[in-house]
């Protein structure tokens, strides 16, 4: 039986022996303020090439009737497990109706449902990537089977009702919408529910007097925060560079952006209906990184409604260009587009993707880019730093290689050769051979089918006057981690060398040097000759997918001038260095920490502050000799409460350090700083606190058995809302007892009734660093339920507790033997299953190293 599986051979015979040309879908959401289910018709048009069974696709309590050809069939024998078999198909035309009973959701799959509290009333979205669609509507469920699809919603009376095509006007709760162009199913969407709205449009400036309706939908209760304009800003800054950089029009009739509750990714690009999580409408201070963040997803979204939308991949292991593309492009567009906010966009990539890229191609689950992906289970555990960052990294590796304006002409055609179908990645290679005239066939070989990471170094000799003799660059291809399927190998990389001197206490760039560097050893002859520099940086600009170490010249003088650097982006790459050496075991926590404590104060990036302080956290908590980390913490949290107070009043900085001082206080001076802000009594000049600061003071309290139930209590009766109760249930998860313990664990794995955001917010209380010994007896605890859970839940559920709760603060060769009994005793099955908990295993591998060498610091090693 297939379960919900879908392999890609069933895939791509269904796609041999079917054209989809549209499906009718009438959905009755009438009952959606109560729940249940609801009745779901679908009516398909296909063609079959011959006369064969097949089957289409659907997840339902049950099934009331299947129609084929108008034959109706048996449904209690047709419909099993996510399928309903379609026997004997006929050679030509065929119509489908299947009329199903489906189930509204609280995972986020599907047609997802959620109550506020603050008005009582229901808020509905779908989710179907990958594979939910099915959860809905019956229908072919793979990206290149496309088709036009009309939705006809009955609604409860007062609701609105968005999709991928324009809103009509209801008549008699009914919604009839228009069919869309040929999409595939994953992008398909319904909204639906009291939501606020603020509508708007684009104008274009080529003469046209194109213009495209732009609408922004909240909650009521999140409406007085919504700051649409701002939003429909950066939106309106995309469609002016997208629209000139792919020389293509925006495909689809209008564009709204939807922030819906309890989403469990970032964003979701709908066409033409885009969902993003509603804590980017921001109830609170936040600094200028979030809002970068949130700029980012709103054009790596807008960037999909072309690349993913119009033009879509034929099968799931094209994911990577995908996402990619779309990161690679929102990120451009920050940095180049006239008149941005975030000119500066780059240093965040470094900062904060790349250093996701560099982990992720750490882990014993390291793939090529271009991962083979056999099934649904695969794709679904693939969203990750490589699918991402790493494809992003390669892609402006790409641009750097090919020419800019070569990569976006090559992609002018790409958009005008393939609109509205489904491509592989040759297609893409194939337009910019075009236009760049280069060979793209080993660059492919090499940086898309291959994983791992490689390691550049400088070997710089020099004479008795600081001329530099010799200079080159040495490329290092380290064994991939145990586990890992393929072998090292030597990348082509296009880097630049940046070349800085101090000049009144700033570290300058006085030259570049951009070149090719393949093989084992590069040599660079345009430096020899010159005055050896203060700083020699590889892959300065970062163009290139690499770690960097620096000379043992170059390492004293940042060591010690880390935070001097004049601009933002070599500043990173070398705090990026420095987190990966720390990681790699090659620079002791203890160093890290001294480091960051000399260089934090100069640094001006805040995203790039934000960054450090996690780090650090994390360094201190997984990275630091257990018999040295209470210092290590001790003198962390007093440098964050001396940065705290110095910090400019009202500033981003001094929020971020508030923040980092309620991840860490842990004396009475300390907590008592957390107490009295909450409760008024202190007073730190130009800091709000606002309503999400006040439940990130409270959370550190109750973990440390400052704040008890009637506090947690008190707090949420003055935050009534969603957004107060997941932070009531951790902070209730937090506390130091073995009872608040029990009560969160039977929640989350005893009971299947938690939704996601609820189930993602109590583990994120249980799980505290502090609370090693009260955590233990949990390690057994989680292997022995841990199959039965993945087995039982949806995947973004049984995801969410396989990491989540994996015993990662538990530091010992113990928790790897656990770990290695269990994976043993699960020989091949669960892939999916078995790939998360081998990548925790590997964190735990990772820090047990890393204390070896903080241990061996300390004794002089």
């Amino acid at each position: 039986m297939p379960g919900t599986n879908l392999t890609r051979d069933e895939a791509r015979e269904r796609a041999r022996l079917l054209t989809v040309d549209a499906y009718e879908i009438e959905l009755d959401l009438s009952g959606a303020q109560e729940g249940g289910t609801f009745r779901s018709v679908t009516r398909v048009r296909f063609e079959a090439s011959e006369s064969a069974d097949t089957f289409i696709d659907l997840v339902a309590p049950s099934v009331r009737e299947v129609v084929l050809n108008g034959a109706t069939l048996d449904a209690d024998t047709v419909f099993a497990d996510s399928r309903i078999a379609l026997p004997s198909v006929q050679a030509g035309p065929n119509e489908l109706t299947v009329v199903a009973d489906c189930a509204y959701t609280n995972t986020g799959e599907g047609l997802h449902r959620f109550v506020d509290p603050v008005d009582q009333q229901a808020y509905l979205y779908t989710q179907f990537e990958v594979p939910d669609a099915r959860r809905v509507f019956a229908n072919f469920e793979q990206p290149d089977l496309k088709a036009t699809f009309r939705f006809t919603v009955t609604a409860p009376e007062g609701w609105t009702v968005i999709s991928n095509s324009p809103t009509p006007e209801p008549v008699d709760r009914v919604w009839s919408f228009a069919p869309t162009p040929r999409i595939s199913s994953y992008i398909t969407a319904l909204i639906l529910g009291p939501y606020h709205s603020v509508h708007s449009s684009w104008e274009a400036s080529d003469g046209s007097g194109r213009s495209v309706p732009l609408a922004i939908y909240c909650r009521p209760s999140l409406a007085e925060f919504l700051d649409s304009e701002a939003i429909f800003d950066v939106t309106r800054q995309g469609f002016d560079w997208f629209e000139e950089k792919f020389d293509f029009p925006y495909p689809f009739e209008k564009y709204d952006q939807l922030f819906v509750p309890e989403f469990n990714a970032g964003a979701m690009e709908n066409a033409g209906a885009v969902t993003i999580r509603d804590q980017y409408v921001f109830r609170s201070k936040v600094t200028d990184a979030a809002y970068e963040v949130r700029a980012e997803t709103i054009l790596h979204e807008l960037a999909h409604m072309w690349f993913g939308d119009l033009v879509t991949m034929e099968w799931w292991n094209d994911l990577w260009l995908n996402e990619s593309f779309a990161t690679y492009t929102s990120i451009a567009c920050q940095a180049y587009a006239p008149g941005s906010r975030w000119p500066d966009a780059w240093t965040s990539f470094a900062n904060q993707m790349k250093t996701w890229a560099y982990r992720q191609d750490q882990l014993p689950s390291t793939h090529p880019i271009m991962a083979e992906i056999r099934d649904l289970d695969d794709v679904l555990v693939n969203f990750d730093g490589i699918t991402y960052a790493k494809g992003a990294s390669v892609l402006k590796q790409l641009v750097a290689y090919v020419g800019t304006d070569e990569f976006f002409r090559g992609v002018q055609t790409y958009f005008k050769r393939h609109a509205w179908g489904n491509t592989r990645l040759n297609d893409l290679l194939v337009a910019l051979e075009e236009t760049s005239g280069r060979d793209l066939s080993a660059w492919s070989k090499a940086w898309l089918e291959t994983a791992g990471i490689n390691v550049l170094r400088p070997r710089i000799e020099t004479a008795a006057d600081g001329t530099i003799t010799s200079f080159t660059v040495q490329q290092e291809a380290p064994a991939l981690p145990e586990g890992a399927k393929g072998t090292p190998t030597l990348r082509p990389h296009r880097i630049a060398v940046g070349l800085y001197e101090l000049r009144d206490g700033s570290l300058v760039r006085t030259d570049r040097i951009e070149l090719d560097v393949d093989g084992e050893s590069t040599e660079v002859p345009q430096l020899v000759g010159r005055a050896r520099p203060a700083v020699v940086l590889l892959n300065d600009d970062d163009l290139s997918y690499a770690k960097v170490r620096l000379d043992a010249d170059s390492l004293a003088v940042v060591t010690e001038h880390l935070g001097d650097f004049a601009e933002s982006l070599p500043r990173a790459l070398c705090w990026a260095s420095a987190w990966d050496m720390t990681r790699d075991g090659e620079l002791a926590t203890r160093d890290y920490l001294e480091l960051v404590i000399s260089g934090i104060a100069k640094e001006t990036d805040i995203g790039v502050v934000q960054t450090l302080l996690r780090q650090v956290k994390l360094a201190l908590d997984l990275y630091a000799a257990p018999e040295w980390r209470e210092e290590g913490l001790a003198r962390w949290s007093a440098v964050a409460l001396d940065q705290l107070r110095a910090a400019s009043p009202g500033s981003d900085h001094q929020l971020a350090w508030a923040r980092a001082l309620s991840a860490t206080a842990r004396t009475d001076e300390q907590l008592g700083l957390l107490a009295g802000l909450l409760d008024g009594s202190e007073n730190l000049d130009g800091l709000a606190v606002d309503t999400d600061l006040r439940w990130t003071l409270l959370i550190r309290l109750a973990a440390t058995g400052r704040a008890d139930d009637a506090a947690i209590a008190a707090e949420l009766e003055r935050d009534p809302t969603s957004a107060g109760e997941l932070h009531a249930a951790t902070a209730k998860a937090a506390r130091p007892t073995a009872e608040a313990k029990a009560e969160a664990w039977a929640q989350v794995v005893d009971s299947d009734k938690l939704p996601n955001s609820l189930q993602e917010a109590v583990i994120g209380g249980f799980v505290q660093t502090d609370q090693r010994e009260l955590l233990a007896p949990y390690a057994d605890r989680y292997f022995e339920s841990l199959r039965g859970v993945w087995e039982s839940r949806s995947h973004e559920m049984a995801q969410q507790i396989a990491v989540g709760l994996y015993p990662t603060v538990q530091v010992s060769p113990s928790t790897l033997e656990a770990t290695d009994e269990w994976l043993r005793a699960q020989g091949e099955a669960n892939a999916g299953l078995r790939r998360l908990v081998t990548e925790s295993r590997a964190g735990v591998e990772r820090a047990l190293k890393a204390q070896a060498a903080d241990a061996a610091a300390a004794n002089g090693g």
